[in-house]
């Protein structure tokens, strides 16, 4: 049995009463919001591990709810919606979003979505001490963190993971499919664009210049490469 704390959001209450005992079944223990304001005040008096948001509701939307939740907290979030553009997945990313699933759905790809967003909790090592340092950021692989200075430098979980994997990887090219699979789970090969939202979040974050990168390179027609420079 899985095991795991999930809020569902969505205005309609037939796909929140069947993703509560769907998810029940599994062992999840389910609370639920029917818009993006209930799904904040439930943040506040709940721990969560994983919020399914659907992306269309009246009042806040899923999109502006993402972002506030990113705001403040690192809990996996797995947008719901019936708009399949990459236009809007691209959206769903930039929001803070770990991943996207389109309506309809089937349930045994909704569970293997969630048991990926899940798995991240479970991937740090707590023996690992390595820190790497790019010019005055460091990133702290242990602590998950990365600072400047004293300033220290907000990541989403699911950036964390992407840049964790290409800094223990440095100075190859990493092909796409490689990544999607190694961050986001085996079932994942084909969303291209999700890296793409990353990388670029990541190299405004990391980057003395973002329009010119020197650590997150792309490898045209490849993937990406992380250039570390060698140690004298």
């Amino acid at each position: 049995m899985s095991s795991g704390r999930i809020l569902v959001v969505d205005d309609e209450p037939q796909i929140r009463r069947v993703l509560r005992t769907t998810l029940s079944a599994q062992g999840y223990e389910v609370f639920d919001a029917k818009s993006g304001e209930e799904a904040l005040l439930a943040i506040r008096d709940q721990r969560l591990d994983l919020i399914l948001l659907d992306l269309n509701m009246p009042g806040m939307g899923g999109l502006a709810a993402c972002r506030e939740i990113r705001e403040s907290s690192d809990v996996a979030i797995i947008m719901l919606t019936v708009r399949s553009s990459e236009q809007d997945k691209v959206a769903a990313l930039d929001a803070g979003a770990d991943d996207y699933v389109t309506k309809p759905f089937g349930i045994p790809e909704l569970l293997a979505r969630i048991r990926a967003a899940l798995r991240r909790m479970q991937t740090v090592q707590a023996s690992e001490q390595a820190t790497v340092e790019l010019e005055g950021t460091v990133i702290d692989l242990s602590q998950r963190r990365v600072r400047r200075g004293t300033q220290e430098i907000r990541l989403t979980p699911k950036e964390f993971d992407l840049l964790h994997y290409l800094v223990s990887n440095p100075n190859v090219a990493i092909p796409h499919t490689k990544l999607l699979q190694a961050v986001w789970g085996p079932d994942y090969g084909d969303e291209v664009e999700y890296l793409r939202v990353f990388v670029n979040q990541l190299r405004k974050k990391i980057e003395p210049d973002p329009s010119k990168p020197r650590f997150l390179v792309t490898e045209p027609w490849v993937g990406y490469r992380f250039v570390l420079a060698e140690a004298p």
